[in-house]
């Protein structure tokens, strides 16, 4: 796993940690659906991110005859749980908690602490959230923040930005329903926000698990890859063009690369294997992430299923 990514996770869950003691002291002082549903969620961060933690440790496993192409995918199985544990643990329970505390409104005492604890809360999460964009913008070039979340093959920091951004926007609403209880002295206002808390933890944990899910089947490589190892390979002595090629992530910095090409007429059998070392050479030097390649001569054909139309997209 990526240092940047580490770095995120590790003040995500130091954060989190510290922010559901402070928000189950809060709860068992004032009673609010809204508290308990935050310290439910920051529970559930926390322990996302030692999930993720354990899913970054698992990829460095060495490949085995059982799996040849190593375990970097554990990283997207880790991170599709953590969506299901963000969905079921954290969405669903909220939802729960304040459709029960709509229906039947308990009062809400001692303000002043969730008042209190929230706002530190923001303040510690705001901090957290700080270093999941700072790691972010370091390998989001000139993405979108939309497009990084839907493009990343670096599952952790995607998974952390959009946790940090629900627990920013969760605290926003438990503090709105704690307000408006206080303001109008009715606690229904306790159970909209945290039926609100409920929808936002539903609607991240719906697009982490697609994007996941997307990971999990896997995705081949990106534009800029791509480019290069087609640039590499096109620009490779002895070849002559590229029949066909596919590029599939086996982990966030591993790519499977195959294609098909045709090499110059005439070559003998150890020349053509000198060709193809010197591209895969070639290729690897250009995209580092490519490490496992395989290359196969053939024969040109228009109409052939592997033409150049085939190319990987």
């Amino acid at each position: 796993m990526a240092g940047g990514s580490t770095r995120a996770i590790v003040a995500a869950m130091v954060a989190n940690g510290g922010i559901a003691v402070a928000k189950f002291v809060a709860f068992g002082v004032t009673g609010s659906a809204s508290m308990l549903a935050e310290g439910i969620h920051s529970v559930a961060d926390t322990s996302n991110q030692g999930l993720l933690l354990l899913g970054g440790r698992r990829a460095k496993r060495e490949a085995t005859p059982a799996h040849p192409f190593g375990y970097g995918r554990e990283r997207y199985f880790w991170s599709f749980v953590v969506a299901l544990v963000l969905f079921t643990l954290g969405g669903l329970f909220a939802l729960y908690e304040g459709w029960e505390k709509i229906r039947h409104p308990h009062e809400v005492t001692s303000v002043g602490w969730a008042v209190g604890v929230l706002v530190f809360a923001i303040v510690i999460e705001s901090l957290s959230f700080r270093i999941a964009i700072q790691e972010s913008n370091t390998v989001r070039g000139d993405r979108t923040w939309s497009q990084f979340i839907r493009t990343a093959k670096t599952p952790e920091l995607p998974v952390v930005l959009l946790e940090d951004a629900g627990a920013m926007f969760g605290l926003v609403l438990a503090l709105f329903g704690v307000t408006m209880t206080l303001v109008t002295g009715e606690p229904v206002w306790d159970g909209i926000g945290t039926l609100a808390i409920g929808v936002l933890l539903v609607i991240i944990a719906a697009i982490l698990t697609i994007e996941m899910k997307s990971l999990l089947l896997g995705e081949s490589a990106g534009p800029e890859d791509r480019a290069g190892i087609v640039g590499a390979l096109e620009a490779s002595p002895g070849v002559v063009r590229i029949i066909h090629l596919r590029t599939q992530h086996l982990g966030p910095e591993e790519l499977l690369v195959g294609a098909k090409v045709e090499l110059e007429p005439g070559l003998s059998f150890r020349a053509v294997c000198d060709v193809i070392d010197a591209a895969e050479t070639r290729m690897r030097e250009a995209v580092p992430a490519a490490r496992v390649i395989y290359l196969e001569p053939d024969v040109f054909d228009d109409g052939h299923v592997g033409a150049p139309d085939r190319l990987d997209h």
